[in-house]
């Protein structure tokens, strides 16, 4: 008996991005030791959406960050495509981050003596990157996230929302294969939060960019095709779903950009990471 040539093909093996096994971190705090993460066992495959959520404190923030290379685990290991990453040294961490990895915090962390453009470049620029070559790519990337008219404002000149979408476009300017974004849109009104949780579907859509994203937001959070839920420094509830469809698209969407209130300066700047140690990462 031969199969029937309409049979449904199998559908492709998921490609693992970044594995995560029995990880674990240790803070020493005023001279006692904390166990922030627990035995925390995590696969993120090419092309997910994951969202991350949890009480404060439950160890989400810490994860992000070793899962960013930004820490070391206490113990367990992490791999990307197959490469533990923990065993690299300083030099080569740096290195992987520059060019695997993309980074959006709830604080653009922009550098304020340099325009939108220049900001975007950064990374790149860090890396010995040609800046003819960097330039265009920095630009289309602008442009892409709706800030092509913004190319020469610095960040004092760019209201919250456009400096969210700097950053944004600052962390996709070498092509990673993985952003990892901590509560995002935290300092953001709701409108501008919902026109950048649109960008990161439409990223997702138009590069297969995988994201993960650590947040407080219901609205966010029930979107996304993946939840996992951690407490007390575990991973809790790990939940695949459908796609929920990203709400039509205000009149307001347009503007919202443009028209919420600017930041102070009174950021970090930091190029394209901004690490958290210690006790009080333990988000």
């Amino acid at each position: 008996m031969t199969e029937s040539a309409s049979s449904t093909p199998e559908p492709p093996t998921p490609t693992p991005l970044v594995v995560a096994r029995d990880v674990r971190k240790t803070f020493l705090h005023e001279g006692n030791e904390v166990e922030v993460l627990k035995g925390v066992d995590l696969q993120v495959d090419a092309g997910e959406m994951v969202s991350v959520v949890g009480r404060s404190g439950a160890g989400k923030s810490t994860l992000l960050h070793l899962l960013g290379t930004l820490d070391l685990p206490t113990s367990g290991s992490i791999t990307y495509l197959g490469q533990d990453v923990t065993r690299l040294d300083a030099a080569g961490l740096a290195a992987f981050r520059n060019q695997t990895l993309g980074f959006v915090f709830q604080f653009h962390h922009l550098l304020p003596e340099f325009d939108a453009l220049e900001n975007v470049m950064m990374p790149g620029l860090v890396r010995g990157l040609r800046r003819r070559a960097l330039k265009g790519r920095a630009q289309a990337l602008l442009e892409e996230v709706g800030l092509g008219h913004r190319l020469a404002h610095r960040p004092g000149e760019l209201s919250g929302g456009e400096q969210q979408r700097v950053a944004l476009a600052r962390a996709l300017v070498m092509e990673p294969r993985l952003v990892l974004a901590d509560e995002p849109t935290g300092n953001l009104d709701t409108a501008t939060s919902e026109a950048i949780h649109r960008l990161f579907f439409q990223l997702n859509d138009r590069r297969g960019t995988t994201f993960l994203i650590v947040t407080h937001n219901p609205d966010l959070a029930g979107r996304m095709p993946r939840v996992v839920r951690m407490r007390d420094g575990r991973v809790e509830e790990d939940e695949r779903r459908g796609a929920a469809p990203a709400p039509p698209r205000s009149e307001d969407d347009a503007t919202a950009t443009e028209t919420d209130p600017a930041t102070p300066e009174t950021e970090a700047s930091a190029a394209n990471e901004a690490p958290a140690t210690g006790v009080e990462a333990a988000g």
